[in-house]
Parts: structure tokens; sequence; C-alpha cells
């Protein structure tokens, strides 16, 4: 709906327009109308008294609820069997007691102008997934993982249960335990046991620990050894897997190795010992593909940046030797800058990392 300003000042335009020489459709297209409106401003005194559209009477129509109608649709929408159902379950509830009072979206409409049309009952109304929260590691223990899984014991049906803790910054495993039985407990000892390996309590700026939302991860006992350790709890969104993607991936890595017990362990002191020997291999002999192939104990001791750049010197050294073979740069062992968990945009990245961590290093 155009004001009647505006369309005195469009049909100035025009007409100016049209002075100039142009054509009357054309002007009327630029200013974003037809012709026909423009006629029909002209010719009913459109210019003069605007638009007498939201002013006309308007005859009522003769299949309109009557104001007792209305009320009686509020009322039965009000009683306390229909208090707390929407009208797509009060109309069916009274069409089976064979009373026909008004349709559904009679009975939205009439709630509606009431305001009314809220969520009804105790419920809350649905809500969008929030999106999950973002952690950057630039260094060793800012980040940390932590997970539990299950290794199948000999015996059908029963399980021992693997905690690890993941830094994520550098892949290493911080902190492990095995035991036969799943308990908050157990996950306390972890924690701590950790925080004193890592050196947690003479730190400034205390890790975030990032983990599911399982129930032993999230016991009052763990939330008050973290709140005593100082360190800050973080959780995955309910029933999302991806967001704790690094410790799924470790114990994906864990359990397709080729020591791993098909059949199960004969008993925890077996599952310990094999968790130990993974421990060491992962942490110490294993080249990290998402660390440059450094082991995550060499990146976690900051022996990374001196290991790369002297594989960066043997590939500089090897295409002067032989130039013919290197058609552009050599291989890029630059050091991995910040980590992300579940990066909410590349900019945060951008912004974490220096820029020569981000620019491969070429030959």
């Amino acid at each position: 709906m155009i004001g009647l300003e505006d369309r005195q000042t469009l049909a100035l335009h025009i007409a100016t327009a049209q002075g100039a020489g142009a054509r009357r459709h054309l002007a009327c297209a630029t200013a974003g109308i037809t012709v026909r409106t423009l006629q029909r401003w002209q010719t009913s005194q459109g210019l003069v008294a605007g638009d007498r559209r939201p002013a006309a009477v308007r005859p009522v129509p003769a299949h309109a609820l009557s104001p007792a109608e209305r009320a009686e649709v509020l009322r039965v929408a009000n009683e306390p069997r229909f208090a707390a159902l929407p009208p797509a379950r009060i109309v069916p509830m009274l069409a089976d007691e064979g009373v026909y009072v008004a349709s559904e979206s009679t009975f939205a409409r009439v709630l509606r102008e009431h305001g009314q049309a809220t969520h009804r009952g105790r419920a809350k109304a649905p809500r969008s997934v929030r999106p999950p929260t973002t952690h950057i590691a630039t260094a060793p223990r800012q980040v940390w993982c932590w997970d539990m899984t299950y290794l199948p014991a000999a015996v059908a049906g029963r399980w021992f249960f693997l905690y690890l803790i993941l830094d994520l910054y550098s892949r290493k495993i911080v902190g492990w335990e095995v035991h036969d039985t799943d308990d908050a407990d157990h996950a306390t000892h972890l924690v701590h046991r950790t925080a004193l390996a890592e050196g947690i309590a003479a730190m400034t700026t205390k890790p975030v620990l990032h983990g599911d939302n399982g129930a032993t991860l999230k016991a009052t006992t763990v939330l008050a050894m973290l709140y005593w350790l100082g360190i800050k709890p973080s959780y995955s969104r309910p029933r999302v897997s991806d967001d704790n993607a690094y410790a799924e991936a470790l114990f994906r890595t864990a359990k397709y190795r080729p020591e791993f017990p098909t059949h199960g362990f004969a008993d925890l002191n077996a599952a310990r010992a094999w968790a130990a020997t993974f421990v060491r291999w992962y942490n110490c002999d294993h080249r990290h593909s998402g660390i440059r192939y450094v082991s995550p104990e060499q990146r976690h001791a900051g022996e990374d940046h001196a290991i790369l750049a002297a594989r960066h010197a043997l590939y500089t050294e090897a295409r002067t030797r032989n130039p013919g073979r290197w058609s552009r740069h050599t291989r890029n062992w630059t050091p991995i800058g910040a980590v992300t968990l579940n990066p909410e945009r590349d900019s945060l990245v951008n912004m974490t990392s220096p820029p020569q961590q981000n620019q491969p290093l070429a030959a």
C-alpha cells in the first residue's frame, strides 16, 4: 500500500520524465508501478484522498461466527480437560463425543485473537538445536577431550571400561585407566591424577575438559572435582556423536590395532596391560597424520618445530640435488597451528593461529 505523499511524489516524477521525452510505461516501470495504477490514481482522486481501502466499510460475512459462538469456542478451549491441548487434539475429541463447535482453524484463530496461541501445557515449546561450542587450543594443556569406551571380555556379556583423556593440541593421551565397572569415582580419580601429572595447579589458566553427555562424566562427584581443580567442563550436544570427534577417532584407532584381541580380554589385568602398551605406542611411536606425522609426545614437549624444520631442510637439499624431480614445492612440513574442536567458522582459527603457521614452506 502506497501512502498519499509517496503517490504524489511518484506521479510528479513520472510527469517530469514524460516531459523530458520518456515513454510513460517505462517511467512507471522505473517507479515500480504499472500504467493502470497511475490511471486509477488520476481518475478516482487517488492523488487527493489517498488509498481509501483501510477506511472502507466491509459487510460482515453471513457465515461469520457470532459473538456468542466465539465465546463458546474460547470457553471450550479453556475447559480443564482441554486447557493443555492444542486445537488439533480438541476438535477430534469433541467429534468423538458427537459435538461440533468449530473447525480446527477457527479454534486456532480465536485463541490467537485472545493471546492464547502460545504453547499450551507444561511442556516447553520446541527449540532449535544449539550450535556446538567451539574450543581452540594453541598450546598443550588448554583443551582436553575425554570419553569412555567398552572393551570386550572373553566372557560374553561382560565388559571392561577404558577411560581416556586426550590433549587436543598435541593429541597426547595424558590420562587413562581401565576398570571392570563404570563408575563416576573412576572418572573423578582419573581427572585428579591427570591434573597432578600435567601440573595444572601451577597454571594460571586451567584447561577445558570436553566430553559427551554420559551420566558418568556428568556425575556430581566429577563436577565437584573439576570445580576444585579449576577445570571448566564442556559437553557435547545430546545425541550428537561428532561433537567429540577426536576422542571417537582415538577409540577407533585403538580398536583397529593388530594386537587388539578380537575375542576379548581374559581378565582385567590383560586389558590394563594392552591399554598400557597402546598408550605408549600412541604417544611415543605413532606418527600422527593430523600433526604432520610427529608423535604426540614430541608435539606435547614442543619438539615438533625443530623436527619439521629438519625435514624441510632435508627436502630442500634433496630438491637442490635433483631439481628435475620436483615440479613444484617440496612437501609441506609447516607446524600445525591452532587446533579447533567443533569450529564455528574458519575465521576463528585464522584469528588465533599466527600467519606464518598457516602458510606452507616453499623450497
